[in-house]
């Protein structure tokens, strides 16, 4: 059993930068793959970043690329998603998940999930 708790969202303008957090509880965080997903208002949950249990394996969504990264520290059971040049359209609640699994980017595929952060970025 794993319990997920996000942290850093918050209002940002566009070009700005966030840096959120998803702490971990359960012993077993260190072999899941850890994985962020949003959903704006009105629109689906879609996936944003994905790392696999070891950290070397990561996938991004083509919206985010070159602009997000998303990373891990198994010792203190925490994942990060750092965002910059943001822009109004990465508005969203940003949520956290974990699953046995490799860097799959269905939330199906997820068995644990945080409650959410929302991140607002003004225009």
């Amino acid at each position: 059993q794993v319990q997920l708790v996000e942290s850093g969202g918050g209002l940002v303008q566009t070009g700005g930068s966030l840096r959120l957090s998803c702490a971990a509880s359960g012993r077993t965080f260190s072999s899941y793959a850890m994985a962020w997903f949003r959903q704006a208002p009105g629109k689906e949950r879609d996936f944003v970043a994905s790392i696999h249990w070891y950290g070397s394996t990561t996938r991004y969504a083509d919206s985010v690329k070159g602009r997000f990264t998303i990373s891990r520290e198994n010792a203190k059971k925490t994942a990060y998603l750092q965002m910059s040049n943001l822009k109004p359209e990465d508005t969203a609640v940003y949520y956290c998940a974990a699953g046995d699994t490799y860097v799959n980017t269905a939330s199906r595929q997820y068995d644990y999930w945080g409650q959410g952060t929302q991140v607002t970025v003004s225009s």
